[in-house]
């Protein structure tokens, strides 16, 4: 079904590069011919196998139905860029294809404007494509999995669970397609308003809502040189950052949900100062008053870093060190539960930091008993133990890449390896220095290349459904 699907998405590349002017017989349209064929092929083969088997979907089968999914789905999704782009290796292909499927928006290819209309339509098609699809993964089939999952959709304040429960995933589900889709149509239409052509406005609506960073300009945001649409940007970017389930019962008006979402109110109120901060150093740097440029500018980076959208309205590498850290810290932070935005999630990390002030708390007084909260739900201790636990794996496996990464690439500086793997394994986009938004990835050796295509797949899917697949003894022991 995901293969169908994405010979689908392939279908309307070729739609999308026939209304731009391209020919049936050109090469880009022929490549993406074939990469149905190819997705249609495998699907049927897979449907052969698959023809005696059973309906029903548990645990075991639902992780290794999305991690597998995931990895093919970039496998297949590569076959357009190997076809196309004539200096393209596979390492490059897989890595687009990743970045694009999760959501991530770096890039291997310094000249990706130069592509066909159809490719570059592909290019933001797989970042909406995936934004939808991990939406709707996460909440219709891994909010009963580990990874905190269960905090993240059943017991955090937005109430996500009674959409949910007995028998309504597929009905919560098709609300959120239809908040996407309507969110999606909203930005487009913002953008054509706010000066873009069509072709833009359209690919850049899918990448925003999506928080996926892909532009079809070599500069990103800053190459349109306006500030009208840098704030529909920031507008739709947090939206998109946003538990969606919590604007749908806003929507729906249930507004007593403002009073009970804390996850959202710590969401904004880090976003809030966060720019304050960017704003200062920006005054800082350029020894003067903040006006309504810099202002934008740092209010517009916090909301794209945080949200992991990854757009840059101007070459924030030049920016202080205090302002980089700030921006690091958003980095892994990331948006909402719920959303289309990556990194640890907010709830996660307000949860973490509660903890640690309880058990200082009862470091001196170890009687005290203290049930923790989210919005008027009490979090058990299981519950409380898969977070930090998550965070602990999202660290140690952070610390580790590092390691690897400066081991086969002995020329990049500590903050050029540092945030590679922070920005692709929190599926951010652009890095620092020369992996920073006005430089790209291409530079990278083969080998860290397809080792951070597969950090950016373990940060989308949030890990658990990736490392289950390199575990044998899993499978074996509970076969």
């Amino acid at each position: 079904m995901v293969l169908v699907a994405l010979a689908g998405a392939f279908g309307v590349c070729i739609l999308a590069g026939l209304l731009n002017g391209e020919r049936f017989s050109g090469r880009s349209l022929q490549a993406f011919t074939f990469s149905i064929s190819i997705a249609l092929a495998l699907a049927a083969i897979f449907r052969l196998l698959g023809r005696r088997g059973t309906a029903k979907l548990f645990r075991r089968e639902a992780l290794c139905t999305i991690g597998l999914s995931w990895i093919l789905s970039t496998l297949v999704g590569a076959i357009p860029y190997l076809l196309i782009v004539d200096t393209c290796s596979v390492a490059d292909a897989i890595f687009e294809s990743s970045s694009g499927l999760t959501t991530t928006g770096a890039t291997a290819f310094p000249d990706f404007y130069t592509f066909p209309k159809s490719l570059l339509f592909w290019r933001s098609l797989s970042q909406w494509v995936g934004g939808l699809g991990v939406v709707v993964f996460f909440v219709a089939i891994l909010s009963s999995l580990g990874a905190g999952a269960k905090i993240l959709f059943s017991n955090e304040s937005s109430g996500t669970s009674t959409d949910f429960d007995h028998g309504r995933i597929q009905s919560g589900a098709l609300y959120l397609m239809l908040y996407y889709l309507g969110l999606s149509l909203a930005c487009m239409i913002a953008y054509r308003i706010g000066g873009m052509d069509w072709f833009q406005a359209i690919n850049h609506a899918m990448t925003t809502v999506a928080t996926g960073g892909f532009s079809t300009e070599p500069m990103s945001m800053e190459q349109f040189q306006s500030p009208a649409l840098e704030w529909i940007c920031i507008v739709f970017m947090a939206l998109a950052g946003t538990t969606f389930m919590f604007v749908i019962r806003l929507i729906r008006g249930r507004a007593q949900e403002l009073n009970k979402n804390s996850e959202i109110t710590w969401f904004y109120a880090i976003l809030a100062v966060s720019s304050l901060l960017l704003i200062l150093y920006l005054a800082q740097l350029n020894h003067r008053l903040p006006n309504h440029d810099s202002i934008r500018t740092a209010i517009f980076q916090a909301v794209s870093i945080m949200t992991t959208t990854g757009y840059s309205s101007t070459n924030f590498d030049t920016w202080l060190p205090s302002a980089k850290v700030v921006l690091l810290m958003l980095m892994m932070i990331g948006g909402c539960s719920g959303s289309t935005g990556g990194g640890i999630k907010v709830v996660r990390v307000v949860i973490a930091v509660r903890t640690s002030l309880r058990s200082i708390m009862q470091s001196f007084r170890p009687n005290i008993t203290k049930p923790m909260r989210m919005g008027g739900h009490a979090l058990s201790e299981s519950a409380i133990h898969s977070v930090i636990v998550f965070i602990m794996l999202m660290i140690l496996i952070e610390l580790g890449s590092i390691l690897l990464i400066a081991g086969v690439e002995p020329t990049l500086t500590f903050m050029e390896t540092f945030s590679c793997v922070q920005a692709t394994l929190f599926n951010i986009g652009p890095g620092f220095e020369s992996l920073g938004p006005a430089e790209n990835f291409h530079c990278l050796h083969p080998t860290t290349k397809l080792f951070l295509s597969l950090l950016m797949i373990l940060g989308r899917l949030e890990l658990y459904a990736v490392l289950v697949l390199f575990w044998p003894s899993i499978w074996k022991q509970y076969a």
